[in-house]
């Protein structure tokens, strides 16, 4: 085994031997990041793309060079495969921290994270998906509408077909806290919370007075990190599944929301405050 292989494996136990002091820790850095973020967005002005088509074909295509980023980003997760294999250091990682996960990780601790993450399942998503996409319709948002289902929409399509493409077995859990099936990577209920939950937020942002923005953005931030590390927590994704959806949530999102933006400065000619 390298040496690089030893550290991660020296890193992965210390962190299932503390998995929920490092989880907090997490979550603390998270919502500080998401705080920082958040104000430095604020501030920022996207310009309006030229008229050289209508608004619409102008979001469509938008969406479609986004959706080819993400099929390219494929080749990336490719290569990172490769470091994933048993003996390398994501491996390594990967590996030992689930043995000890599986060894240290007290029943009921294991009961109240095996509730919380079904606020990440896919039913709840796509009934929050469809609540939501139906209360923008009525409300005569149209185009905000068109834009939460295409990225709800969308990251689930790129998630079934990243995990056709790469068609990695999960981790074995055999607790009965939580049950797990199909390809583990990457993981759908991490990248399905960034992009839901992110989405949330960004509605509250331009629907809602300011004095909800920046809480509704920490919440949004806490639920999707909440989502990811408890699939890692109960065993059922490799902690490299939940980095990749995290990579691949955080990603649509981005292209998601500067398709929204772009396309309202474009018939508009307004920025968000």
């Amino acid at each position: 085994m390298s040496e690089d292989a030893v550290r991660a494996q020296a890193l992965a136990e210390w962190l299932g031997q503390h998995a929920l002091a490092a989880a907090a820790g997490g979550l603390l850095a998270t919502l500080v990041c998401a705080g920082l973020l958040f104000a430095g967005l604020r501030h920022l002005h996207l310009h309006a793309p030229r008229a050289w088509l209508p608004p619409a074909a102008w979001l469509g295509l938008w969406v479609a060079l986004g959706g080819g980023f993400m099929l390219a980003t494929a080749a990336l997760f490719a290569e990172a495969m490769e470091a994933m294999d048993a003996d390398q250091e994501w491996g390594v990682f990967d590996t030992r921290l689930a043995d000890v996960l599986a060894q240290r990780m007290a029943p009921g601790a294991l009961r109240a994270i095996s509730l919380a993450t079904h606020l990440g399942d896919p039913l709840t998503l796509t009934a929050l998906a469809v609540l939501v996409g139906a209360a923008l319709l009525w409300r005569g948002h149209r185009w905000l509408a068109l834009g939460w289902v295409v990225a709800c929409a969308g990251n689930g399509v790129l998630n079934r077909l990243f995990k056709q493409i790469f068609e990695r077995v999960r981790p074995l859990h055999e607790h009965g806290f939580a049950m797990a099936d199909g390809y583990s990577f990457p993981s759908g209920h991490t990248s399905g919370s960034v992009v839901v939950y992110g989405m949330l937020a960004y509605l509250g942002v331009r629907l809602l007075p300011p004095r909800w923005h920046l809480p509704g953005v920490l919440l949004a931030a806490a639920l999707a990190f909440c989502m990811g590390i408890s699939r890692v927590l109960l065993q059922v994704h490799w902690a490299s599944d939940v980095a990749a959806g995290f990579a691949s949530g955080l990603a649509w999102l981005a292209i998601c929301i500067a398709a929204i933006e772009l396309r309202r400065r474009y018939v508009r000619g307004v920025s968000i405050a």
